[in-house]
């Protein structure tokens, strides 16, 4: 009966809606990216079985929070409750695929790469003839290399192939069932480049409005392009962190459904395309200046080392994260060859800060309800968020500190004929660093506390008014 002819799966592309080598690789990489430089000598000298093997001692994942292909595990399921013999046969490493074997219960065998032999196309097609004979088994499977093994099987099950694999599948078997791809559309690859956090790069315009510089027509030039320069490296950096961050995003509740560690995005895609990006960012850095790509290069170098290891240490992953901010400031005036003040710099030092608590603050406290004990990826216990949440706060009003002595500083009558009234920038800035608190203290914080704040009707209203006092301050009498 049709039933009792067993039925092979493919891992990689078809089970899950990710690669478990190009996933290995990336762990060893945030692990010790130095190690990554022996892989093309073991390819070379011990061959690719050999390498996978290597990688996967090195791999600690949690398989119960892969992107599974759910339809198509739905179906295997089925399959397995009417009594149908399920094999799982790829090309990863044996380690992996038992360890997802396990996690799923519904496999009877496991086929795989185990060291010497990379069971992948032919080599995967000859031992599946071997144990079952041919014509004697059904495969599931998403790719080219899967139509050696076709050739072979009674029946194929197409699982995220192409139309063109599918056509040529069905001139080797016949096709059982298919699992359509999702479509890849443009919002997807919108939201893993974070168009939205290209919001935080107008900060490269605040030296230019703290010098009252904005008749500066080449001034204002100069920023489109360090804006664009910034904007490239920042998705570039958005892709890399993604890419060396997929088991904690798994396990964040709203971070799981990012591209890639949805399974939305392939791997490999984001590997090609963050590269490319820092390119083009380097060369609209170069045009704008040396001095600005220099910046731009720090700014870059410190998010992913921020990436690899910062996070992970409390308290100077959120210190990083407010001179990540001031950089930003730091740019824009050596793009507009303007001097930065010391009381700007020491306002934005604090203030991001506060903000950076505020994220860690959130996250904690999402942790917190999931009931567990230590927030993924970081070096905090969620018993630890009262003393962020402390420490935000004198942040956030140090701050304010800053401004009300730069208020009273010499420097403000020479920039404004009113300075009276900006000192009502005061209250403002300690009422908004409140409700952002409040906010986050009752668990409605956005994940970015500046996202939040730009959908934020009291927070916009916020940024009007401050923005009102500085243009009264400035006005003749």
């Amino acid at each position: 009966m049709k039933k009792k002819i067993p039925l092979c799966v493919d891992l990689d592309g078809t089970l899950i809606n990710t690669d478990m080598l190009y996933e290995s690789t990336l762990f060893m990489l945030k692990k010790n990216p130095l190690s990554v430089l022996i892989i093309p000598f073991i390819l070379i000298f011990n061959g690719k079985a050999f390498l996978k093997r290597f990688i996967s001692n090195k791999f600690i994942f949690d398989p119960a929070v892969l992107p599974f292909n759910l339809e198509f595990v739905r179906f295997l399921h089925h399959q397995h409750a009417m009594g149908r013999q399920l094999i799982l046969c790829t090309a990863s490493d044996y380690l992996i695929a038992n360890a997802i074997a396990k996690n799923l219960g519904i496999f009877a065998e496991i086929m795989a790469t185990d060291g010497s032999v990379n069971l992948e196309g032919k080599r995967k097609a000859e031992a599946l003839v071997r144990r079952f004979g041919e014509k004697g088994f059904d495969y599931a499977g998403n790719s080219g290399a899967d139509l050696e093994i076709w050739l072979h099987s009674r029946n194929a099950i197409v699982v995220n192939g192409s139309r063109g694999l599918l056509k040529n599948a069905s001139t080797l078997c016949c096709i059982e069932k298919v699992f359509e791809p999702s479509k890849i559309k443009i919002a997807i690859w919108v939201k893993a480049l974070r168009f939205h956090q290209w919001l935080k790069n107008c900060l490269l315009l605040v030296p230019l409005l703290a010098a009252h510089q904005l008749a500066d027509g080449d001034a204002w030039m100069s920023l489109f392009w360090a804006f664009v320069a910034f904007c490239l490296c920042a998705s570039s950096v958005y892709i890399t962190n993604d890419l060396l961050d997929l088991e904690s995003d798994r396990h964040h509740p709203r971070k799981r459904n990012r591209p890639f560690a949805s399974g939305a995005l392939h791997l490999y895609k984001g590997a090609a395309v963050a590269p490319l990006l820092f390119l083009l960012s380097c060369f609209v850095g170069a045009y704008v200046g040396p001095a600005f790509l220099q910046w731009l290069l720090i700014y870059f170098v410190l998010t992913f080392i921020y990436s690899l290891k910062l996070k992970q240490l409390v308290l100077v992953d959120c210190m990083t994260l407010a001179i990540l901010y001031t950089l930003r400031i730091v740019a824009g005036a050596v793009a507009v060859g303007s001097a930065i003040s010391f009381w700007l710099l020491a306002f934005s030092v604090f203030l991001f800060l506060s903000l950076a608590f505020i994220k860690r603050f959130a996250e904690l406290q999402v942790q917190l309800l999931q009931g567990k004990h230590k927030a993924n990826g970081r070096g905090y216990f969620t018993d630890d968020a009262p003393l962020i949440q402390t420490l935000g706060i004198a942040s956030g009003f140090m701050s304010v500190l800053v401004l009300a002595l730069y208020l009273n500083s010499p420097e403000v009558q020479l920039l404004y004929f009113q300075p009276a009234w900006v000192w009502g920038n005061v209250p403002v800035m300690v009422f908004w660093i409140s409700w952002l608190w409040l906010h986050a203290h009752r668990g409605e914080m956005h994940d970015d506390p500046l996202i939040f704040a730009v959908k934020d009707k009291v927070s916009l209203v916020s940024g009007v008014l401050f923005a009102s006092f500085l243009l009264l301050g400035s006005l003749h009498t």
